[in-house]
């Protein structure tokens, strides 16, 4: 009877599975031209943004942006860029790049000489800034190590951002990057240099209009040639911090996401601004009252920024006075503000925290509520700082080799650290209270307080010099460990392993003790003498 049952529900409960189906999405725009778009927000000019978007390659849902709404005739209005997306990357990268320290080359003081030579030839530090804002913006870049002599005797670095490089992986481990170089010839044609930077080699390719052709083609090209070497060495090192999740091997930017936030922030903005222009006091001025042309005696028109001399009747009845009324219109300035604030978090969430950009929404918060602020700030600077940790000694590797190439010489691994400081520590004051506490409970030496209340702000000397100043003035001294004396006069104390002499005939065992742990001890007298009675006792 059960089994019935349970024949009958299964029957009953018979699941279809769903019919396969295809969804087709077309993509409107390649990596490149994406690049294009971020960089135009970055740069924040407000032409160009407009110009951007009211091209005709436009489509679908960005026709009905803000930026690509057209206004109707005679109700024009002015829109305004807020420059919001440079401001996150310019404060992203200067946090970054202001914590890091001096690399450091634990196992050759030679390394550290000759990358400090790279790095001054190179300008380093201003080619590194741009390699972050681009890569923040863009999604990716590489860095390219090229060899020339007639420039540098030193390895020279570039910087290509991700719009100009294609990267080629194979089994998910990078082979090859292609950078890729503009060029104009004779007669405005347009001429695409392509660098094929492998482990071992570089090869040189050039394209007229997507067709490959010779390099003597172009003058600046002439004297390329291929170049073959190590096989363990690529001198060019990608850079990305986030992966994008709509092209499969490239890097994603901290726009992707929020290109229309940025916009109606831009929006909402405007739109207020625009209120404020439309609510300026009106004055409605009789006509009688209207300034006139010292020309021609006609009254002057009113200027359509500031509404004024807007005509009226004259009262030409009987006891009336002709007056200038003024009419103030009511402007909503807490809806408008609300709008810019939640547009505002919008477009920072999961990047950067508004105390970061300086912005104090609420003016109550102290200053342990903009620390706790902050941590969204963190989590991405932590994210850019692990990828230059994992990028950079990779950098600093292939300029050494390069150098070494150069010269003829064999290649050693290089071992570098990058170090960084911290950031949005709390005040000193709050530091002094912590650590005072804790020292006087008697839970940390001083040591450890001097190294948790200076951090990387004072070197090793130093710290030693302010530990040793702090233990003279609470009466601590340092001693010496006494040492143990193994001769007195005519008695030494021998181990195990030193041979005995025997004296007077003796075999060396008289005074012969073992204490148990393996060494013994001799006590050697003169003949007669009592064994440890000094030498006066006989």
């Amino acid at each position: 009877m059960s089994e019935n049952i349970k024949n009958g529900i299964r029957s009953w409960l018979n699941i279809q599975p769903a019919s396969p189906y295809t969804i087709s999405i077309r993509e409107s725009l390649d990596f490149e031209a994406n690049a294009i778009r971020n960089r135009i927000w970055y740069r924040g000019d407000s032409n160009e943004l407009e110009q951007l978007y009211e091209s005709n390659e436009v489509e679908y849902a960005d026709r009905f942006k803000f930026w690509a709404s057209k206004c109707s005739p005679g109700m024009e209005m002015r829109k305004i860029h807020t420059g919001l997306p440079g401001l996150m990357v310019r404060i992203l990268t200067t946090i970054v790049l202001r914590d890091m320290n001096e690399f450091e080359f634990p196992d050759s003081g030679q390394h550290k000489e000759l990358w400090d030579n790279i790095a001054k030839e190179n300008d380093f530090h201003k080619k590194l800034e741009k390699a972050v804002k681009e890569t923040l913006v863009i999604g990716d870049g590489a860095f390219k190590v090229t060899i020339n002599t007639a420039v540098s005797l030193y390895p020279i670095i570039e910087w290509y951002a991700g719009d100009r490089i294609d990267i080629v992986t194979n089994c998910g481990r990078l082979t090859e990057i292609i950078f890729k170089t503009p060029y104009r010839g004779k007669g405005n044609i347009r001429y695409m240099l392509h660098e094929h930077y492998g482990k071992g080699y570089i090869h040189y390719e050039l394209f007229m209009n997507d067709k490959a052709v010779d390099l003597s083609a172009l003058q600046e090209t002439s004297n390329l040639t291929d170049w073959r070497f190590d096989p363990s060495v690529l001198l060019a090192v990608p850079l990305q911090v986030y992966e994008s999740t709509k092209y499969d091997g490239r890097g994603g930017s901290i726009f992707d996401g929020k290109l229309d936030s940025f916009d109606a922030f831009d929006e909402a903005w405007s739109q207020w601004m625009d209120a404020l222009r439309a609510g300026r006091a009106r004055v409605y001025t009789p006509e009688s009252y209207i300034p006139r042309d010292p020309y021609t005696g006609k009254p002057m028109s009113p200027n359509p920024f500031d509404n004024r001399f807007i005509m009226g009747d004259d009262d030409m009845s009987e006891g009336a006075s002709n007056k200038i009324s003024i009419e103030q219109p009511t402007i909503p300035h807490d809806s408008y503000l609300s709008s810019y604030v939640t547009a505002l978090d919008l477009c920072l969430q999961g990047i950067i925290s508004p105390s970061t950009l300086g912005i104090d929404n609420k003016k109550l918060d102290n200053a342990e509520a903009q620390r706790e602020k902050e941590k969204t700030t963190l989590y991405t600077r932590n994210a850019i700082i692990e990828a230059l940790q994992h990028t950079l000694p990779t950098l600093v590797e292939d300029c050494i080799n390069a150098y070494a190439i150069l010269n003829k010489q064999a290649l050693k691994p290089v071992e570098v650290n990058v170090p960084f400081g911290e950031y949005a520590n709390p005040s000193f004051e709050s530091q002094v209270e912590t650590i005072g506490k804790a020292r006087t409970q008697g839970i940390m030496s001083i040591e450890r307080c001097v190294e948790e209340l200076y951090g990387d702000s004072l070197d090793s000397d130093c710290k030693d010099e302010e530990v040793a100043r702090l233990k003279a003035e609470q009466g601590i001294e340092e001693l010496t460990e006494p040492s143990l004396n193994m001769q007195a006069g005519d008695f030494r104390v021998e181990e195990k392993n030193e041979p005995t002499e025997p004296q007077n005939g003796q075999n060396g065992k008289e005074g012969e003790t073992d204490d148990g742990t393996g060494s013994e001890t001799h006590l050697q007298n003169e003949p007669g003498e009592v064994p440890g009675a000094p030498k006066d006792s006989k």
